[in-house]
């Protein structure tokens, strides 16, 4: 709840309590919220990914091709629409969330290269993102 407050003449704003501050406190992982949380984890993914690279090959092109102009409106429209969806996690840890979102986005970036541009992963690719992916998921699930 946000409280207007006067101080000397200057308006200033102050946040109360709210039911979040120490939600993490009494936060536990269900079946349900655990693929709530890695479903979001994949839309994420794929709005800033697929948003990328629209914005990608209308400026810089793929395979000496540029696309038109609403490719990166479209890419631009996602990129935003990105940078919402983490706000629909079951848990309030901003850190935590966006740290455990750099694995999935480094897989996502690998699946997408290969299926938008043709540039399959090597093994290191494979194995490195895979690795990524075990330590997210142990930042963002581990008990507490």
């Amino acid at each position: 709840m946000v409280d207007e407050k006067d101080n000397a003449g200057g308006g200033i704003i102050s946040i109360e309590e709210s039911s979040f501050e120490n939600s993490n406190d009494a936060f536990s992982w269900t079946a349900v919220t655990v693929l709530q949380s890695l479903a979001l984890f994949c839309v994420a993914g794929v709005a800033e990914v697929v948003g990328g690279w629209l914005v990608w090959v209308a400026i810089r092109g793929t395979n000496g091709k540029i696309k038109p102009w609403w490719f990166a409106l479209l890419g631009s429209l996602m990129l935003v629409a990105y940078g919402f969806i983490p706000l629909l996690q079951p848990t309030d840890n901003f850190g935590r969330i966006y740290a455990a979102y750099g694995g999935f986005f480094i897989v996502l970036s690998f699946l997408f290269g290969w299926a938008l541009d043709g540039d399959r992963p090597d093994m290191g690719d494979v194995v490195g993102g895979l690795i990524s992916l075990v330590g997210v998921c142990l930042i963002m699930f581990w008990p507490r």
